[in-house]
């Protein structure tokens, strides 16, 4: 690895997964080389016997996928690995064309091109998992590659009467596991984070459809996501963004997947008695019902919407049996989960908190969110403070607020160093420390 290779330690604060997926994105995005080592340190092994920490296969293929698109040299990239080395190549750096026609000939890392006609509508990517690790976390490491990344390509292939540059839409199928313990739903990214991305944050349109179920419970399933996305334009920059000033709560979206149409009715009847004796003026939708086809699956989100557009969400994954009992301890569980956050008056909730870290690093301006009263920074949040700070040299104060870099699509960031850019930065994070 290069002198100048960032070095982070993988036991730092939450010391899990999360570390791992934000440094090697930023790396990808921005060119720095980075070095992790005791990668998942901090946790334990599920059963006595196993490997403590290192790379899962949900973490090796979204590793191996940036690797493969910018063409980075690595050392370390193979499953239980607790050490990795990454270093992505940017004078070789662009998209990668697989020429197959087939999907499942895609290489990782490759995009095939999809034209109606002479015109070219979109490229696709896959990238594949045999087990049912989370579809969502892998997400999470590559959507700031997928959006900030330029990859350009004149309008006059897209529509003949346009000469501008744009960016072309981009189709990611993700195989995997799409509700997973531990890990966010595909409706809390479909229905939370995805919206809030779009209508909040200010990313291009972005969408969520889900092929297949996957399930890490009952009988292991693997499924599969499409997201569908567009990518900011090469030269534009993410605006600063302010999660203030909540609203009200005026709606109420309810996701029940459970193995029977009698369960379903009868979780669907006890969230609505629930809901209506917090929220009576609220309204409730169902965007999602569906069965399991396992007694030991069950799956219940509920997500409020305010007035001014926010979403928060609570959910359960249960992975065992069920029974009337159960229902009735899962509902109320949930409910009361979602009723404190609300109380709290934040725009956020804490699963959302760490997911906008990213973001609030690469905008141009001092973006905030405000997660509520009496709501401190999650360890979540705080480690991906903390990766930001290390690559990018960009402060979080502690009302979690963060002067950007400002990151341009496709400008070369390494080259900030010489400029002097990242050393301002860093000693305004240094100043801020201090003070």
């Amino acid at each position: 690895m290069p002198p100048d290779a960032v070095s982070l330690d993988g036991r730092t604060l939450e010391g899990g997964g999360q570390l791992l997926r934000l440094a090697v994105s930023l790396s990808a995005l921005t060119y720095l080389p980075v070095h992790v080592w005791h990668i998942r340190a901090n946790r334990a092994p599920r059963k006595a016997g196993q490997q403590v920490g290192g790379l899962k296969p949900a973490h090796l293929a979204a590793v191996e996928w940036l690797a493969k698109a910018t063409r980075a040299e690595t050392q370390g990239m193979v499953k239980g690995s607790s050490d990795l080395q990454f270093q992505p190549n940017e004078r070789s750096s662009g998209t990668n064309t697989d020429e197959s026609n087939s999907e499942h000939e895609y290489q990782i890392g490759t995009w095939q091109d999809v034209y109606d006609s002479e015109s070219l509508i979109r490229r696709e990517t896959y990238i594949r998992l045999t087990s049912p690790g989370s579809v969502c976390l892998i997400l999470q490491a590559v959507l700031p590659y997928l959006l900030f990344h330029s990859s350009k390509i004149s309008t006059q292939e897209i529509q003949a009467d346009s000469e501008q540059i744009a960016s072309v839409p981009l189709r990611v199928t993700i195989e995997g596991g799409t509700n997973v313990s531990k890990s966010p739903s595909v409706e809390y990214i479909s229905q939370v984070l995805i919206p809030l991305l779009v209508e909040k944050v200010g990313i291009p349109p972005m969408a969520a459809k889900v092929i297949k179920r996957g399930w890490s419970s009952g009988r292991a399933d693997v499924g599969s996501v499409q997201f569908d996305l567009k990518p900011f334009s090469s030269g534009s920059k993410l605006p600063e963004f302010h999660f203030t000033n909540r609203g009200e709560v005026v709606k109420m979206h309810v996701s029940i997947l459970a193995s029977d149409l009698n369960m379903r009715d009868k979780l669907r009847g006890k969230v609505v008695e629930g809901l209506l004796a917090r929220y009576p003026n609220v309204e409730i939708f169902f965007p999602v019902e569906e069965d399991t086809k396992s007694g030991a699956r069950l799956y219940l989100l509920i997500v409020a919407e305010t007035s001014n557009g926010y979403r928060l969400g609570r959910d359960c994954l249960w992975e065992r049996k069920t029974n009337p009992a159960t229902l009735e301890a899962i509902t109320g569980t949930v409910i009361k989960e979602l009723e404190k956050e609300l109380e709290r008056g934040g725009c956020v909730d804490e699963y959302m908190q760490d997911q906008l870290v990213v973001f609030q690093a690469l905008a141009k301006g001092r973006s905030t969110v405000n997660s509520g009263k009496d709501m401190a920074a999650t360890l979540h949040t705080k480690t991906a403070r903390w990766v930001a700070e290390q690559l990018l040299a960009m402060p979080f104060d502690e009302q979690g607020t963060c002067s950007g870099c400002g990151f341009e699509v496709g400008e070369s960031f390494n080259k900030r160093t010489s400029q002097g850019a990242i050393e301002s930065s860093t000693m305004e994070l240094e100043r801020m420390r201090i003070s």
